[in-house]
């Protein structure tokens, strides 16, 4: 594996997961694979998970890791080509990674999305660059679009802890304060899309996501109805996508509470990104109970990171 931004760089899903699950089981037992070997990364946002649990993950495999949160400690980038760089860039994206390259066997890159210009995020600008200059291995931290090593380590907690072969997953809309990206709903539509369940998404009418990312899913504006004897449902705020970055008011009922659960769906697991708003966008009488897997489920982000990064040190 030469780049990790999205499910389909992913030749078998299943075997992914599973690989995932035997690192868990066996942490260390491939640390030949990283002696020698740096993993550079590089946030141009703030990160927990990510960062500990990726570098957690390295470090289970012998590498070297070095963290830069270029946004507060590297020079403001220019993106554009073709430019006479006389503003306040510092720095042109293709000396910047080409010299992270050279300091590195494997590069994650972390950037979110402005949510002003659709096309702008949706290209992609940034991490692309980086593929295209660095010249190692790439893997996403979250992008503008996508979150794949959390919906890796999703995929890897429902995986573990299912108790049907088939399980119904809903992906629920829930409300915040603030707009906040597609990255994660995209992201985990795109990848439970590709495994073997029984996958429903619901929201408010006017937060539709980009139908890119969810060809194979049942979607509703039901709430109730898309809860009914679900095995895990995964609570995730997002802006809308049409018109682009948009917040409406009036929807402060869709939050998760035990009262929906055990009505309509009680032997369900409750997940989570994380961060979460407690009492906004999701109880805390939902997060402190025996349902919620928040915690187990980042803790999966160590062994989706590592089963990543084991395939892409294997190509090197």
């Amino acid at each position: 594996m030469k780049l990790f931004s999205s499910v389909n760089d992913v030749k078998d899903v299943p075997a992914l997961v599973a690989e995932a699950l035997q690192l868990k089981q066996n942490p260390y037992a491939h640390q030949h694979l990283g002696k020698n070997k740096t993993l550079s990364l590089v946030f141009l946002n703030p990160s927990l998970r990510t960062r500990m649990s990726t570098q957690k993950a390295a470090m289970n495999l012998g590498m070297n890791v070095i963290v830069l949160n270029i946004d507060k400690e590297g020079w403001a980038l220019e993106l554009r080509d073709n430019v006479i760089m006389n503003g306040t860039t510092v720095e042109h994206i293709r000396e910047a990674a080409g010299v992270m390259g050279e300091y590195s066997d494997i590069i994650g890159v972390r950037s979110f999305p402005g949510l002003k210009d659709r096309e702008e995020d949706y290209s992609e600008t940034i991490f692309n660059k980086f593929v295209e200059f660095c010249k190692v291995p790439v893997v996403s931290l979250e992008s503008a679009t996508r979150h794949p090593l959390q919906s890796l380590a999703d995929l890897v907690t429902i995986e573990e802890l299912k108790t049907k072969a088939r399980p119904k997953v809903v992906l629920t809309w829930a409300p915040h304060i603030k707009a906040l990206p597609q990255a994660v709903p995209n992201s985990f539509a795109e990848w439970m899309c590709r495994a073997d369940v029984d996958f429903t998404i619901t929201h408010p009418a006017g937060y539709e996501l980009c139908t890119d990312f969810t060809k194979g899913a049942a979607i509703t504006h039901n709430q109730g109805e898309a809860l009914k004897d679900a095995d895990f449902v995964y609570v995730k705020n997002w802006s809308a996508y049409e018109p682009y970055g948009a917040v409406t008011g009036g929807n402060e009922d869709w939050m998760l509470t035990n009262a929906k659960m055990d009505t309509l769906a009680p032997a369900a697991k409750v997940m989570h990104c994380l961060p979460v708003r407690r009492d906004l966008e999701l109880s805390s009488e939902i997060l402190d109970g025996p349902r919620s897997v928040v915690i187990h489920e980042a803790g999966n982000r160590v062994w989706a990171a590592q089963a990543v990064l084991k395939q892409m040190l294997e190509t090197l």
